[in-house]
């Protein structure tokens, strides 16, 4: 009997010195990496959210602030590019369609814009975030949604127009095709939104993979404004906006203390 109950007393001090090590599994503050992805331009001249023929490939920098295991402040530098045609698509624009007998001889409109982005995004995970080992419950798999504000510069090699307030050429086909004269540097602010997954592979290492939508407040990431020549208004009417498809890895470092009171 003394020996069963010592045995109880041996099995009990094990447990209690195991949960106590669980509590003491380390939390780190910040992470550090990078990502590559493909950039999907989505504007006036592409016919699909997910179009194959306008992905192009980026990557990016990026630094985040683990608040507590639910949320994180993350800040990432992109850099990518944009690119589009009006061959092919069902919207007729006037100055760019070229499936008109009256405009076969046209060339169709086709860029590719070299893009750098900024954005700050808080995080929140569906569930606590970690190693799996410490006292909340951590996940090491956990979905997370992203919200935050961004900043986007475009550089449009051949100028940009804006159609709105462009004259209409008195040519046989009623539009001549437009001259790109206006700045070719782009700048506006974006509302970035995410979903993604995230995965701890090892106690300092992450992987995730996200889905971004970047809206603008801007329609000449194209280079062209209104296409329909009709002026609009409104945050994000009748704007160019594009997606990323992105997978990342980061480092985990600045270790929280251990003997400090936990929250």
């Amino acid at each position: 009997m003394k020996l069963s109950l010592r045995s109880l007393i041996a099995a009990a001090m094990l447990v209690s010195c195991s949960a106590m090590m669980a509590q003491d599994d380390p939390e780190y503050r910040m992470e550090i990496g990078a990502g590559l992805g493909l950039t999907t331009y989505e504007g006036d001249f592409n016919g699909a959210i997910l179009s194959g023929e306008n992905m192009t490939p980026s990557a990016s920098i990026l630094l985040r602030r683990v608040m507590n295991p639910r949320s994180a402040l993350r800040f990432a530098l992109g850099f990518g590019s944009l690119k589009g045609s009006s061959k092919n698509l069902k919207t007729y624009y006037p100055d760019f369609n070229t499936q008109q007998v009256t405009e076969s001889a046209r060339e169709p409109y086709e860029f590719k814009n070299t893009l750098v982005d900024f954005n700050a995004l808080y995080e929140y995970n569906f569930f606590p975030y970690g190693t799996g080992r410490d006292y909340r419950g951590a996940k090491r798999l956990t979905p997370y949604l992203g919200i935050g504000l961004g900043f986007t510069f475009v550089n449009s090699e051949n100028g940009t127009v804006d159609l709105s307030s462009a004259p209409v050429n008195g040519s046989p086909n009623m539009f001549g095709s437009p001259k790109m004269d206006g700045s070719s540097g782009v700048f506006t602010a974006n509302l970035p939104i995410a979903f993604g997954v995230k995965y701890k592979l090892a106690e300092r290492v992450n992987l995730t993979m996200e889905w971004m939508v970047h809206f603008t407040l801007s329609d000449k990431l194209d280079g062209v404004k209104d296409p329909y020549r009709v002026e609009s208004s409104g945050i994000f009417k009748n704007t160019d906006c594009y997606s990323n498809l992105q997978v990342s890895l980061t480092y985990s470092f600045w270790e929280k203390c251990r003997t400090c009171h936990k929250e």
